[in-house]
């Protein structure tokens, strides 16, 4: 019994018997008399076979219980159900009922062949408009192929051009590269060019020198020689001495567009390389372009005291042995230009970094110096002090943060608000010849710069108040020397 129950559950025929039933729900109305009558024949058979099956159950399970097990479910259940379904004790209903009855199936027929014959020309209907649906289709796709045919010509024909588009793009390229190769090479050979003419100018200015000192000597010579003592009485008198120009004077050009020409290497070059080294121990921007214009500003002011120094001892040295046609002014800074190694320029350094250390608008990481910028501040002297020998000496303009912008001065910075009035701080100073502006400097304009001028001055005060003896003496000085001087070292 257990075998014929798995495999009556296996085949799943209950499932199959309620697929069929809704498929013939489905299809009914549509199909005709004779497939209806098909599909219920099949239903039938098909429940008479798994009535069979149930029924060979029932003998098994019946055979398992012995004689008399299942003997009242048998008849309170199964004869029951047996004498209700197969005897009938009367027809239920009369002649004329059966009359009636056999007329409306013949109505009913009739009906369902109308349905069948407007089904099968509606069916004849829908596969027509399908056909044409069918050849439409086919136009349509054979006008998609020729459009997807054009669309792949004008893929071709597009990659083609992009491709000598490409070509030309790369021979411009090319052409441009050279243009400027080119361009680099005419312009070294500017640059040798207005090197040979700046080394030909020294030569004709060193010529005319050493001529003149040439019929100075044999001047000198030939009175030497004379008997007539009236040469000599009349030796400051003498109109070639007098005039005779010292090599300070004869070079006073050339030093001055090789000084310059210095300051502008200062500003591309050391001034670079001392804020990659300043950026590596201080993240503000801001704070790092402030030290490195304090440093030059700073280097400018000791470097000027410096050479007042320096010209005062070289002026007591030569007072007492001094004698010719220049004065003794003239004397000292042509003595200063020959001899400019012996100036201390490692002092000034010195100097430099402690005014710095007490600067209270800068600050440092305390692990480190402001030495790490020596290089900046020794080249920053050396040119300010060779600047002070020129005739009129070269200095720096007057910078306060805070001022208002001067376009004949400054330049702004590419970060700067360039509708602020006001200098926020400053990047780079300007390069003065008295009142005349000879390199322009750089400035960061901002709006709001009063307000962080004055936020800044009171971040500190006890430490601009704690100044050391050297920068006090430092001060000092600069007070008797000139008040110009005093404003910009407190920058």
């Amino acid at each position: 019994m257990a075998d014929t129950l798995r495999r009556l559950t296996n085949t799943s025929s209950f499932s199959v018997l309620q697929d069929k039933l809704e498929s013939w729900h489905k299809d009914y109305h549509v199909i005709s008399c004779d497939q209806n009558l098909n599909r219920c024949c099949e239903l039938i058979e098909l429940t008479a076979k798994i009535q069979g099956q149930l029924f060979a159950i029932l003998n098994l399970a019946a055979a398992e219980g012995g004689h008399y097990a299942g003997v009242d479910t048998l008849k309170t259940r199964l004869l029951p159900w047996l004498g209700t379904c197969y005897f009938m004790t009367r027809p239920s209903v009369s002649d004329d009922t059966s009359l009636q009855l056999i007329q409306d199936s013949v109505e009913k027929d009739r009906r369902i062949r109308e349905l069948s014959v407007s089904h099968d020309s509606d069916r004849h209907k829908f596969e027509t408009q399908l056909c044409s649906t069918r050849l439409q289709l086919d136009s349509v796709r054979s006008e998609l192929v020729e459009v997807q045919n054009e669309l792949d010509d004008t893929k071709s024909k597009s990659a083609t051009t992009l491709l000598a588009t490409e070509d030309e793009i790369l021979q411009l390229k090319a052409d441009l590269r050279s243009a400027h190769e080119q361009l680099d090479i005419y312009k070294r050979k500017m640059e040798g060019l207005d090197d040979y003419e700046r080394r030909i100018r020294l030569l004709r200015e060193e010529v005319s020198y050493l001529s003149t000192e040439k019929a100075m000597l044999q001047d000198r010579l030939v009175r030497s020689r004379s008997p007539s003592p009236l040469p000599l009485l009349s030796r400051s008198s003498s109109p070639v001495r007098s005039e005779s120009p010292t090599r300070a004077q004869l070079t006073n050009s050339s030093r001055h567009a090789r000084l310059v020409s210095r300051l502008s290497d200062l500003y591309a070059v050391e001034r670079l390389e001392a804020q990659s080294l300043l950026r590596r121990y201080i993240s503000d921007v801001e704070m790092v372009q402030k030290i490195i214009f304090i440093a030059v500003v700073e280097s400018f002011n000791a470097a000027k005291l410096a050479y007042r120094q320096f010209k005062l001892r070289v002026r007591k040295t030569l007072s007492p042995s001094h004698f010719g046609p220049e004065s003794l002014e003239d004397a000292a800074v042509d003595y200063i230009v020959r001899n400019m190694d012996l100036y201390d320029v490692q002092t000034t350094v010195n100097d430099v970094i402690n005014v710095m250390n007490v600067n209270p608008r800068i600050s440092f990481p305390p692990e480190v110096d402001f030495a790490l910028i020596s290089t900046l501040i020794r080249e920053a002297c050396r040119v300010a002090f060779a600047m002070q020998t020129l005739e009129p000496p070269l200095d720096l303009a007057f910078a306060s943060d805070g001022e208002l912008y001067n376009e004949n001065k400054y330049r702004r910075s590419y970060d700067s608000e360039f509708s602020a009035p006001l200098v926020m701080y400053h990047v780079w100073p300007a390069l003065m010849e008295g009142d005349v502006v000879l390199v322009k400097g750089e400035a960061v304009t901002r709006r709001g710069a009063l307000w962080s001028r004055s936020r800044s001055r009171s971040v500190s005060p006890v430490r601009s108040r704690s100044l050391s003896p050297s920068r006090s003496l430092a001060f000092n000085s600069k007070r008797s020397l000139s008040p110009h001087r005093l404003r910009a070292s407190l920058l």
